[in-house]
C-alpha cells in the first residue's frame, strides 16, 4: 500500500515533532520532510513532491499564504491543509481563494487530524464546524453589507415618468414590439428607450432588469 507522503511547516519545534510523531504512528502516512519557515516548505516540495502540505499560516521568512500560493502555483496536485491555532476569517477567504483543501486546528484530537489529512487526500474539503461557522458568519456579514449596498444603489435610480410607464410594460412581460404598440412609438424607438433603461439599471438583459424594476417600483 503506498503511503501518504506529508511535509510539514511551522515555526514551533514542538508543532512539528509532535505531529511528526502522531502522523509517523500510521501504518498509511509518511512524514518525508519538516520545515521552519515557508521559504524552506516551498525548497522542499519542489524536491520532495509530497502528497499532502500540513503549513501553518504564520512563519517568519515567508508566510503560510504567500507559500500555498507559491506552492499551488508550482504543483497544484499537492494537497494542502492549512495548519492553525486560530480563526482568522481573512485568512480562512483567502487560504481557500488560493487553493488550499481545508483547515485542520492545532488542538484537533489525534485521531480527527489523521481522518482530516484521509480526506483530504480523498478529495475532500476539509473544514472543522468552529472554521466553517466563522466563515458563515462572515458570509453573512457580505450579504447583509451587499443586500444595504444594492438598496442605497436603488433609491438612488430615479426614473422618469416615461421610463416608470416603459418599466411597467417590461415587467409585465412585453416584448418590443409590444412596448412600442402600447407607447405608440416605433419598435426601433422602444429598443433605444430599454436600452437606455438597461443602462440606468446597470443590467444586461431583460431578466436582469425585472429582477431591478421590481425593486425599484
Amino acid at each position: 500500500m503506498k503511503k501518504i507522503s506529508i511535509v510539514i511547516a511551522d515555526d514551533q519545534m514542538l508543532t512539528r515533532e509532535g505531529l511528526r510523531t502522531i502522523l509517523d504512528l500510521e501504518d498509511d502516512l509518511e512524514v518525508i520532510g519538516v520545515a521552519r519557515n515557508g521559504q524552506e516548505v516551498c525548497e522542499m516540495v519542489d524536491t520532495l513532491q509530497p502528497d499532502l502540505v500540513l503549513l501553518d499560516i504564520r512563519m517568519p521568512v515567508m508566510d503560510g499564504i504567500s507559500a500555498l500560493k507559491r506552492i499551488k502555483q508550482n504543483h497544484p496536485d499537492v494537497f494542502i491543509l492549512i495548519l492553525t491555532t486560530f480563526i482568522e476569517t481573512d485568512y480562512i477567504v483567502e487560504g481557500l481563494a488560493n487553493g488550499a483543501s481545508g483547515y485542520m486546528l492545532k488542538d484537533m484530537d489525534a485521531d480527527k487530524m489523521i481522518a482530516s489529512i484521509r480526506d483530504t487526500v480523498s478529495g475532500q474539503f476539509v473544514l472543522p464546524a468552529a472554521v466553517a461557522a466563522k466563515l458563515a458568519a462572515r458570509m453573512n456579514r457580505f450579504n447583509e453589507e451587499y443586500e444595504q449596498w444594492q438598496r442605497s444603489t436603488l433609491e438612488q435610480i430615479k426614473l422618469t415618468d416615461r421610463e416608470e410607464e416603459l418599466a411597467h410594460l417590461i415587467i409585465k412581460g412585453l416584448n418590443n414590439r409590444e412596448i412600442a404598440d402600447a407607447l405608440h412609438i416605433a419598435e426601433g424607438t422602444a429598443r433605444n428607450y430599454i436600452s437606455n433603461l438597461y443602462s440606468k439599471l446597470e443590467v444586461v438583459d431583460r431578466a436582469q432588469a425585472i429582477v431591478r424594476l421590481q425593486s425599484i417600483i
